[in-house]
Order: structure tokens, then sequence, then C-alpha cells
């Protein structure tokens, strides 16, 4: 196991009781290497959405948690944010919560069809395979095929004043 997924996969066992407490999902945990730094990633989600206020009310609670627990060696930066309105899908719950959103499936390769994504709605996701519906033909991936899956917002809903 990658060392960022087992640290990651320790925080998140550590902070989920306390967020859960302050009334917030954890939506994911990540801990990443880019360039020189670590980043340890905890991303948030409720019911009514997540603000700046709800971030930094999370990482007060959980940074002495974690200091005091020890669980990474190197210097990191700790970043607490949302999902956001187009968020990667990455794990089982992440699927069966976005069912029937659109979403943008990319591959590593491109496929039998020499595709190399798909955009539709997400039908099912079972046995490690999500099935995207475009246009009424279910399309079934298999997510040792996938690089990233990620729902689609449509900004052309927003209604716009002009003023």
């Amino acid at each position: 196991m990658a060392k960022g997924t087992n640290i990651a996969e320790r925080v998140e066992a550590l902070v989920t009781p306390h967020i859960t407490e302050l009334g917030y999902r954890v939506w994911d945990v990540e801990y990443v290497k880019e360039g020189a730094e670590w980043y340890l990633r905890i991303t948030l989600d409720s019911d009514d959405g997540i603000d700046i206020d709800d971030c930094e009310k999370v990482s007060r609670a959980i940074n002495p948690i974690i200091d005091e627990a020890d669980p990474i060696e190197d210097f990191y930066y700790l970043e607490v944010s949302s999902p956001g309105l187009e968020r990667v899908l990455r794990k089982e719950e992440h699927f069966l919560a976005s069912i029937g959103s659109d979403i943008e499936i990319r591959l590593f390769a491109p496929d039998d069809n020499k595709k190399k994504s798909y955009t539709g709605k997400l039908a099912a996701y079972e046995n490690d395979t999500v099935t995207v519906d475009i246009g009424g033909e279910a399309v079934s991936i298999p997510m040792n095929k996938v690089s990233k899956v990620q729902t689609l917002f449509d900004f052309k809903s927003i209604n716009m004043k002009e003023g």
C-alpha cells in the first residue's frame, strides 16, 4: 500500500468521529505529495453545504487531535475544504450518493471503442464497475480502467440576473 494511502486511512479513522460530532461528513481524506511538499487534504460535506467558516471550524477542531496522535512523520500542510460542485468520486459511497448525477469518466487508455472518456448520467455502481447512461445506452466500465470520475455541474442552469 502506498505511503499516502495508509496515512490517509489512519487520519480518516482518527478524525471522522470528531468531524461527525461537529455535524459534518468526511467526503475524502488524501495525503499526497505535490512537488517537494506533502498535503493532508480533508474534504467535508453536509446537507447544508460547506463554507469557509465550516472549514475553519473543523480545521481548528482536528488539528490538535492530529498533532497529538502524530501519525505523520513528514512536514505537511493541512487543507480542509468542500468537495465542490464538481466532485471527484473515489469511494463506493461517493458513487451510490451520486446515482442520477451527470458525470465524466476518464480512462487510463482508450477502450475498444477508441474512447478515452464518457459523459452521461451515473446509472449504477456495483462490483467495482461504474455504469453511465449515455442517451439511453448503458455503458459499464470496470474501475481498474478508470483514471478519474467526477460529477459535472451545469453552470448554464444558474439563472444569473443582469444588473
